[in-house]
This record gives structure tokens, C-alpha cells and sequence, in this order.
């Protein structure tokens, strides 16, 4: 691999940090995976600087380096809001981290990246319009205009896991169910967070049934047809399929990549193109709603492809 166009990719999220480097032709190496000391900044940049000096051989000193992260990049100053992160919240990240590696840094919203990676090189490519889905443990979003991260007020746009438009009424088996607005711990109270992604499955499995079973017991559990499964998955596919059919219609997306857990559940997926297929205001000859192509690594990729497009255009 030629050193001199690598970039250098970092993930950072609540537990690990993900090294890795892309070559010119757009291949990405995972290189390491460490523990992220999430509550210290020494620590936390101590520790990078170590994992890119283990690795030095995969590039060069002036290969920038791209992160894609938990949490909100603030447009203008670039700080820094990721409050499941203390090591860096509230911290102008791309600046202080560049000046203590001596490299370019890059950092943007992990959902971002994921989305954008699917856009120019995955489930998305050829779209005008992508929206990155995430259903993970929660709920994220991005979205990719004519091959562009589009990033609106504060760093937010996407985001439609939080907000208060949880359906409060679903129809399971014909009997209309009532459902409690959660309090979220974004401070809103009704957020889709509550019982769209992984977390949010169990809770809707809870509050339907009184039952405790984990997201891969209850998918486990609707694949072999039992009975309190399906009700659950029924009642999840419209509290997931609506918002998301919003989020088309608002956007134009003509496509959207699933990423997070959940959309390792192909059955799962196409399931929930159906319902959004007859939500959305013109349904399409070709699937809305389908798994993304770089589930476990699209973050890097996408802030990888982000950089490279900066470095280029500099």
C-alpha cells in the first residue's frame, strides 16, 4: 500500500477506540481496538498517540488523520458535545488533537460518516439522496446530498430518534394498544430513542407484556412465529416504519441505509421497507429500506472519504 495518500481513521465511541487506515484505493484496514479511557483527556490522547506510533509503518507523517465519533460537532467552533465521552465533551477535538499529533484533524458525527460511506461507496451509491438510519442501541440519523454530508443547526441533522413523535397508539392483531410516552434521557419525553433501536425493543416488549427478554431473544423469538414476539414486532415495525416514512418524505430520499445491530436482521429490514413502502407518498419499484454495506466499519470509511474530499479540495 503506497503510505504517501493513506489516511489515518479513528472511531471513537462510549467503549472502544478503532484504529484503522484507508489506502488511494478506498480500502480500509482495521489496524487495532482498545478500551477508550472515556473519562480522562490525558489518557485519551496519551492513548491515540500511542496506537498511531505502534502503527507508523501504514503511513506517513503528514497522513491526516479522520475521526468519526459519538456525538455532536459543532459547526462553527468545533466543539464538541458527547456527553457519554467526558474525555473530550465540550472540547474543540479536531483542534487540540491535531496540535498534539502535529497532523490534520478531522472530525465529524459518527451517523454522518456512516451515511456518507453508503452514499459514495455502499448501499446508496448512485442516489441523489441518502438518509443513514441507525438503529443500534438507539436511534441516529445522517443524511448525504448529491455525495454531501448536509449538516444543519448545531451539527443536527437526521435525527429523527429524538423529539416527541412516538406513536402513543398502535394496531396489534386488530386491537388497538395504548402505549405510555417514555421519558428519554436526551430530556424530551416521547422520543422514538424509547422503543425504536435495540434498548427501545426490549422496553416495547416490556410494556406490551410485563416480560424481560433481550432485542436478540425477542427477533430470535418473531423469526420461529411466537406468539408475544410477533405482537411486539408488529407494534415496533409501525413505531419505526411511520417516522422513518416522514424522514423520506421530508428529505427525498430515495434511499435509506440501515446501519447499527438491527440491520443485521435482513428479515427484519425488509419487513420494515414494507411498512415504510406503504407510508411514504409514492412507493417505489426498487426497496426504500435496506441493510448498509458497511455496518461494523462505516464510520471510519465515511470520515476517511470525508477527509481525503477536504485534503483535495484544500
Amino acid at each position: 500500500m503506497s503510505k504517501q495518500s493513506a489516511v489515518i481513521c479513528l472511531d471513537l465511541g462510549g467503549s472502544f477506540i478503532k484504529l484503522g487506515v484507508m489506502n488511494a484505493q478506498g480500502e480500509l484496514t482495521l489496524l487495532d481496538q482498545q478500551k477508550i479511557p472515556a473519562t480522562s483527556w490525558d489518557e485519551f490522547t496519551a492513548l491515540v498517540s500511542r496506537m498511531i506510533a505502534q502503527h507508523h509503518l501504514h503511513f506517513t507523517t503528514s497522513s491526516p488523520v479522520a475521526i468519526s465519533t459519538a456525538g455532536i460537532v459543532a459547526p462553527d467552533s468545533g466543539e464538541m458535545f458527547a456527553s457519554n465521552i467526558p474525555a473530550f465533551h465540550q472540547r474543540s477535538l479536531a483542534k487540540e488533537l491535531g496540535a498534539i499529533l502535529q497532523r490534520e484533524v478531522i472530525v465529524h458525527n459518527d451517523a454522518d460518516c456512516f451515511t456518507l460511506a453508503e452514499a459514495l461507496a455502499g448501499a446508496g451509491k448512485g442516489h441523489k439522496v441518502v438518509f443513514g438510519a441507525i438503529l443500534g442501541s438507539g436511534v441516529g440519523g445522517g443524511l448525504v446530498a448529491d455525495g454531501r454530508i448536509i449538516t444543519g443547526q448545531n451539527g443536527l441533522t437526521g435525527e429523527w430518534g429524538h423529539g416527541p413523535i412516538t406513536l402513543t397508539e398502535v394496531e396489534i392483531d386488530g386491537v388497538t394498544r395504548r402505549l405510555p410516552r417514555k421519558a428519554c434521557p436526551c430530556g424530551q419525553k416521547g422520543c422514538l430513542d424509547s422503543y425504536g433501536g435495540a434498548r427501545g425493543l426490549e422496553n416495547l416488549h416490556q410494556t406490551l407484556h410485563d416480560r424481560t427478554a433481550s432485542s436478540v431473544e425477542i427477533i430470535e423469538s418473531w423469526q420461529q412465529q411466537e406468539a408475544q414476539a410477533q405482537q411486539t414486532i408488529q407494534a415496533w415495525l409501525q413505531i419505526v416504519g411511520q417516522p422513518l416514512a416522514y424522514s423520506i418524505n421530508i428529505t427525498g430520499a430515495s434511499r435509506v441505509a440501515v446501519g447499527g445491530g438491527l440491520a443485521s436482521v435482513a428479515p427484519l429490514i425488509a419487513a420494515l421497507d414494507e411498512v415504510v413502502q406503504g407510508c411514504v407518498l409514492s412507493r417505489t419499484a426498487h426497496r426504500l429500506v435496506v441493510p448498509g454495506e458497511f455496518a461494523h466499519h462505516g464510520g471510519m470509511m465515511g470520515a476517511a472519504l470525508l477527509a481525503r474530499d477536504l485534503t483535495r479540495r484544500a
